[in-house]
């Protein structure tokens, strides 16, 4: 179910019979066609198991299932969109910033820990961020939200890439993370996270980075 961009802050799906796709709660604009949203309580593809993720890690960003035969348009609160197409590989995104996602993808979560053990956890914490990521799997298509737009830096072995934990959206393939320090802790005693702390993904795949440290 690909989407298609209609401006740099809106997308467009058509949706056929059989078909679903979810969405953020209030991220509809318009449609056409005979199209239902109805509230989604089963986390998703991911089930209640991924629900409960989520809301543990205070990222139960409320969902709704869209169905039926027509088009619909999808945007919120006036952020940048990108279209992220699957063909098999896991995209790990914020809850928050997931827009809108093919229903034949398979949802989750995965513990931020799992990867990046003890500074892993301190990314939830120093970010505000959850310590779960929500995690998308198989061949279809998601609709990611950032402020001031979003670029693609591939990650390889030789080159790892370094992020502001902030201005992290999402990251695909064969990536481990771990949250490391620019500066001593001694030197950063009352200041901010700014970019004392920074988000090391290695490994090989791509990470989307939006041009603003902003939260959602």
């Amino acid at each position: 179910m690909p989407f298609t961009m209609l401006n740099s802050r809106m997308v467009e799906a058509r949706i056929g019979p059989g078909q679903r796709m979810f969405s953020q709660r209030g991220a509809m604009l318009a449609y056409r066609g005979e199209v239902s949203f109805t509230p989604n309580i089963q986390g998703g593809q991911g089930g209640i198991g991924s629900m409960i993720g989520r809301r543990i890690a205070g990222e139960a960003t409320p969902l709704m299932t869209v169905e039926g035969t027509g088009t619909v348009m999808f945007g919120h609160g006036g952020h940048h969109v990108q279209v992220v197409d699957l063909t098999g590989e896991t995209l790990y995104v914020e809850a928050d910033r997931l827009l809108a996602f093919d229903g034949a993808l398979q949802q989750g979560t995965m513990f931020m820990g799992s990867q990046g053990g003890v500074m892993g956890m301190v990314r939830g914490q120093v970010t505000g961020q959850g310590l779960f990521t929500t995690t998308l799997k198989g061949v279809g298509s998601a609709a990611v939200m950032a402020h001031g737009g979003v670029i693609e830096l591939p990650i390889t072995p030789q080159r790892p890439v370094h992020v502001d934990p902030q201005a992290y959206v999402a990251h695909r393939g064969d990536v481990r993370n771990k949250l490391s320090t620019a500066l001593g802790w001694r030197d950063m005693v009352g200041r901010g996270s700014g970019e004392a702390f920074q988000l090391e993904l290695s490994g090989q795949g791509t990470v989307y980075v939006q041009a603003s440290e902003e939260k959602l």
